[in-house]
């Protein structure tokens, strides 16, 4: 027999555990470099009608499975089609991507990690080498902070759901919030600030090309963490008694006010820094410009207020996404964590043993796979590119394989579980669901257009990702 299945205790620790799943360091640097090189105004408009028309029907959709069956998507998808092998492929796809997605995004926590000691240690001017980087991600000394970060999320983890991710949320997520706005009112002082301000609010209508509506659309999808399984499986950690459609609003509130705020962190920063910046200059690389082009930017600080503010600054901001990439990081991993103890009947201790012995395995060949060991620098060739062990998970699991999960959830869902059913469940906590325009949309778009915008952007991917060609033009 399984014990009984543990649950949040309170609908403000799920709406913040799950906000901090989708809060991450795509929102806190991605969103606004994508913004800045996207038109800036036009892309913030995009990216909020996405979310709320387009994503929150997957997300609420998500977030009722899991509940429904109280399993994670392996035994959700299995117990809602009776037992079918084919969803039950389709659950472990579920199951499989944020596994391989921790690899990568564990090793980013480690490269943070070792920024943050670096800063302390009185290196900020080391770390605003441009060069610095392409070494640092050779220093054996990661590994040392590899077992720290290790440490901190087993620490969440191993304490469970109630003890351990929801009270990690509702300290790690107001803390996060209140560092950024505090570092978005010191930023707003900088001379120029609001050179960048202007930039990212006011819609430049001519840059909003086909190229850009994508943009915003994929980053949306991929900042909510859909098709990762954690919604499924937080889902599965609430009762009946929670209003799923409202409660998936607030998250995906937060998750998008969070980006939002970033924006006014970063641009203003970038603009400060240089007034007569292009933001096409930008790299596309939100890993690039976190670990080379902001150091520079707050190094530049001490001419104001000196190196030790400076310091006390990027300190700051790089605690901040670490704390972003903690509460990502831990409900990337409960999934696995969750299959283990359901599935195959594991306490959480040897489920979280068991992934230490093989994503944390798969971690290390990421980690030594920028120049330190080269059999996994160049571990793969395609679209004209020799690709390390670290990108071709990226490009594998996060570009690729979540959108495809989007879309077989919209068609399980939708044709296999039924629309009646996730009415039904949705009604639960919610007297004026049913019959409202809000079940009507969430049924219609995830039966209609919401499985075809997803799996273009899976087609285009492939396409793009492995092929080098773009099938749609963009």
């Amino acid at each position: 027999m399984t014990a009984s299945r543990e649950h949040f205790s309170s609908r403000i620790g799920f709406i913040l555990a799950a906000a901090g799943s989708a809060v991450g360091i795509g929102n806190l640097v991605g969103f606004p470099v994508n913004a800045a090189k996207n038109g800036g105004g036009a892309f913030l408009l995009m990216y909020a009608l996405f979310v709320f028309f387009i994503c929150l029907p997957v997300m609420i959709a998500e977030m009722a499975v899991g509940r429904k069956t109280q399993k994670e998507p392996v035994g959700a998808y299995k117990s809602l089609s009776g037992g079918s092998k084919i969803w039950g492929a389709a659950g472990f796809l579920g199951v499989l991507t944020p596994f391989m997605i921790a690899v990568f995004y564990m090793v980013i926590t480690v490269w943070i990690f070792g920024y943050i000691t670096m800063i302390f240690s009185g290196n900020l001017d080391l770390l605003a080498n441009g060069d610095y980087f392409t070494g640092f991600v050779k220093n054996e000394y990661l590994f040392a902070a590899l077992i720290a970060v290790s440490a901190i999320v087993y620490f969440i983890l191993v304490a469970g759901v109630k003890d351990g991710i929801e009270k990690a949320a509702k300290i790690l997520m107001p803390t996060l919030f209140i560092m950024l706005v505090l570092m978005v009112f010191y930023v707003l002082s900088l001379d120029n600030a609001m050179a960048g301000v202007k930039f990212f609010l006011i819609p430049d209508i001519s840059k909003l090309t086909p190229s850009v509506i994508n943009g915003a659309l994929s980053q949306a999808f991929f900042s909510l963490s859909l098709g990762m399984g954690i919604l499924i499986t937080y889902g599965s950690y609430i009762n009946n008694k929670t209003d799923i459609a409202n409660s998936a609003k607030l998250v995906a509130i937060t998750d998008t006010a969070v980006a939002f705020t970033a924006g006014l962190m970063i641009l203003p920063a970038i603009f400060s820094f240089n007034p007569n910046i292009d933001p096409s200059e930008l790299s596309e690389s939100g890993v690039s410009l976190i670990f080379t082009f902001l150091p520079k930017i707050f190094l530049a600080l001490q001419s104001s207020i000196g190196y030790i503010g400076a310091s006390a600054f990027a300190a700051f901001f790089f605690l901040l996404v670490f704390f972003a990439a903690i509460t990502s990081l831990v409900s990337i991993i409960e999934v696995p964590v969750s299959y283990l103890v359901t599935e195959k009947c594991h306490s959480r201790r040897k489920a979280l043993t068991t992934l230490l012995m093989t994503a944390g395995v798969l971690t290390i060949f990421a980690l030594v796979s920028y120049g330190m060991v080269d059999f996994f620098s160049n571990f793969m060739s395609y679209a004209g590119q020799n690709k390390p062990f670290f990108d071709v998970i990226v490009d594998i699991f996060y570009e690729t394989i979540l959108p495809l999960n989007g879309f077989l959830l919209c068609i399980f869902v939708s044709y296999r579980w039924k629309k009646k059913q996730l009415t039904a469940e949705l009604s639960e906590g919610s007297d004026s669901y049913a019959g409202s325009w809000v079940e009507k949309y969430v049924n219609f778009s995830l039966g209609t257009f919401v499985p075809v915008i997803v799996f273009f952007i899976f087609i285009n991917t492939v396409a793009t990702k492995f092929f080098a060609v773009n099938l749609f033009g963009f």
